[in-house]
């Protein structure tokens, strides 16, 4: 578990904590997972999923936290409107943070409505000053609200602003700098973003500082030619394993799971998926070493 301090320090790159391989927890496979105990090392939960008094979906994740380490990833902090921050949603997300004991709370370095209005999409914005102190700032307050340090994690995205002063992973190092947090660096948006803006998936990895990168997702997308969209109803394609290849070689062992949110095929089939990233892992880990 990341353990807030009155200034959050860094984990040295050695230190960092390392939960293995994980999978999204989603209903489609809660019975499967509960049957069959499969190797999966740790869970991750969407927030916003369980913000209720009771019924089916906390029955369930009280099942799974007996079983296996429980990370939460929301959808809905909305870090980067411009309207206040929701507390309403806070507390309530600070609730069940103290229900499932997460090792990690984690959202989008993005704004999903404004004036009250919730779009439900998460929303890009341009890489400024202005950008970095609104955030970090917002940052700040939620990480002082849930008394715990936060992930943020890097979005696709499918248009630019002309504006834009700086990379995204310039603006997301000096967002986690300033604000003090920590980074879910999704493999599969980077790769997503460097075919649909045409720079080096690479510069992105790195360009981002080691010790603040605690977890990785891996998803699919769908592949157009001309551009990509970030669908996680598919398989994970093979640029962007090799791009996790490159991430591990310079990272070092960071806590990784894979998201599937559509076009759910049998949990054998992912579990496979996640042997192949353990393979992966294990030979970059060896090339490291090298």
């Amino acid at each position: 578990m990341l353990v807030p301090t009155k200034k959050q320090l860094p984990y040295p790159c050695n230190q960092k904590p390392f939960h293995g391989f994980g999978l999204g927890l989603r209903p489609e496979y809660y019975h499967a997972i509960l049957d069959q105990e499969p190797n999966i090392d740790w869970l991750e939960i969407i927030s916003e999923n369980y913000l209720v008094e009771g019924g089916k979906p906390l029955y369930f994740l009280d099942l799974f936290k007996e079983r296996y380490p429980i990370a939460m990833h929301g959808v809905s902090m909305n870090i980067a409107s411009t309207d206040p921050l929701n507390m309403d949603y806070l507390n309530e997300l600070k609730q069940l943070i103290e229900h499932v004991q997460p090792i990690w709370v984690s959202d989008h370095c993005c704004w999903t409505g404004v004036n009250s209005h919730n779009t439900h999409d998460l929303l890009p914005l341009p890489f400024h000053e202005e950008s970095i102190q609104h955030i970090s700032s917002r940052i700040r307050q939620i990480q002082d609200h849930l008394e715990r340090p936060i992930l943020i994690e890097n979005l696709s995205s499918y248009l630019s602003f002309k504006d834009s002063k700086m990379t995204e992973w310039e603006f997301l190092t000096s967002v986690c700098e300033e604000a003090d947090c920590y980074l879910l660096l999704d493999i599969n948006n980077i790769y997503v973003n460097a075919r649909n803006h045409n720079f080096d998936p690479l510069d992105y990895i790195k360009g981002v500082p080691q010790e603040r990168v605690v977890q990785h997702h891996l998803a699919g997308h769908s592949d157009h030619g001309d551009y990509i969209i970030d669908t996680h109803d598919a398989s994970i394609a093979a640029p962007v394993l090799q791009l996790y290849k490159q991430a591990v070689e310079h990272f070092g062992p960071v806590s990784v799971m894979i998201e599937r949110d559509d076009n759910f095929p049998p949990l054998e089939e992912l579990l496979t998926e996640l042997d192949e990233v353990r393979s992966i892992f294990n030979v970059a880990q060896d090339e490291r070493k090298l």
